[in-house]
C-alpha cells in the first residue's frame, strides 16, 4: 500500500481520495484517451460519473464536507479506484468509523401493477409507457414498442439516448432530450444517493459514453419541463406528440407517460398507420362451406 497519512478524520478521507484518483489514468478506469491532460490521474468529475454520483457529492467527500457516504457508494468508489483489499479496507476505515455504520439495504425492486398495466395496453391510439426511478421502462404498450422500433432495445431512456445510434435520427432535438434526462437522474440520485441500480447504470453509461459524462458532471438546478416531442420514425415519418408524465401515487418513484398528437393532425394520421401495422393479424374463421 502507498505511504499515504492516515488521521481519523474526514480530511483524511479527502487526501485518500486525491491521492487514489491521481495515481489511475483514464485507460487504467476504462475511459478513451483525451491527450494531454492539465491535472495528473482521473479528474473529479470523472471519479463521480464512474461512481454514480454527481460532481457536487463527490467534491464534498475530498474536501471532508460529507460526512456519511454510504456503503453502496463506498463500494463503487473502491471499485473505480480500483483498490486492492488492504486499500478498500483503510477507504471505509477513514469514510465509516464503526461508531456510524449501517446495514446495506436491500437493492430496490420495481414491479407494475397488473391493473395499471392493463390500462395502457388498453390504449390502442396513443404511446404509453411506465417508467422506473432510473428510468427503466417497466411497461409499455403496443403502439409504444411500435414508435421505438428502430431502436436495438427500449430498456431504458438513457440507454437509449446515449447508447443508440437510433436516437441521432429518431429524435429531432436530441440534446433537449438527453439534458432533461440527465437532469431527472441527476434530481432522484440526489434523493437517493446510494441506490444500486443508479450506480450501476451511472457507472455504464460514463464509461461508454464520454457526452453522458460530460454531462452527469453539470450541476443542474431544475429539471426542464417536458414539451412536445419532434421524432422522425422510419415508417411513418415526422411526429409532434405531447409529454405528458403523470407520478403514480401508488408506486413512488414511477411514471406514467403518455405522448399524444394533436386530434386531426398528421402526427394523429401518422400514429393510426403505425397503430394499423403493428396490430396483430386476427386469424379469419374458417367457414364450414370451405371444406363442403
Amino acid at each position: 500500500m502507498d505511504n499515504v497519512t492516515r488521521p481519523d478524520s474526514l480530511e483524511g478521507l479527502g487526501q485518500f481520495l486525491r491521492a487514489r484518483r491521481e495515481r489511475l489514468s483514464p485507460a487504467d478506469a476504462g475511459l478513451p484517451s483525451a491527450g494531454r491532460r492539465r491535472v495528473p490521474g482521473l479528474r473529479r468529475d470523472e471519479v463521480a460519473a464512474l461512481t454514480g454520483v454527481s460532481l457536487s457529492y463527490y467534491s464534498r467527500l475530498e474536501q471532508g464536507r460529507e460526512l456519511s457516504p454510504s456503503i453502496r457508494v463506498l463500494e463503487a468508489m473502491a471499485r473505480v479506484l480500483r483498490l486492492a483489499e488492504e486499500d478498500k479496507r483503510e477507504l471505509f476505515r477513514l469514510a465509516r468509523p464503526a461508531a456510524r455504520r449501517r446495514t446495506k439495504s436491500p437493492a430496490r425492486v420495481e414491479r407494475v401493477r397488473p391493473h395499471l398495466r392493463q390500462l395502457i395496453e388498453s390504449w390502442t391510439r396513443t404511446p404509453a409507457f411506465i417508467i422506473g426511478h432510473a428510468q427503466d421502462l417497466l411497461a409499455t404498450n403496443a403502439l409504444t414498442n411500435a414508435l421505438y422500433r428502430d431502436f436495438a432495445q427500449h430498456d431504458n431512456v438513457l440507454r437509449m439516448l446515449f447508447l443508440d445510434p437510433a436516437a441521432k435520427t429518431f429524435y429531432r432535438n436530441a440534446e433537449r432530450a438527453k439534458h432533461r434526462a440527465v437532469a431527472d437522474l441527476q434530481q432522484t440520485a440526489a434523493s437517493t444517493p446510494e441506490d444500486a441500480r443508479i450506480l450501476e447504470l451511472v457507472g455504464e453509461l460514463s464509461v461508454r459514453s464520454g457526452e453522458f459524462r460530460s454531462l452527469w458532471a453539470r450541476e443542474y438546478a431544475r429539471v426542464p419541463p417536458y414539451e412536445v416531442k419532434q421524432m422522425y420514425h422510419s415508417v411513418v415519418g415526422d411526429l409532434e406528440l405531447r409529454h405528458e408524465a403523470l407520478h403514480i401515487r401508488s408506486a413512488p418513484g414511477q411514471q406514467l407517460v403518455i405522448l399524444q398528437a394533436e386530434p386531426g393532425s398528421p402526427s394523429a394520421d401518422g400514429l393510426a398507420l403505425l397503430g394499423s401495422l403493428s396490430a396483430p393479424e386476427v386469424p379469419r374463421q374458417q367457414n364450414p362451406a370451405d371444406n363442403a
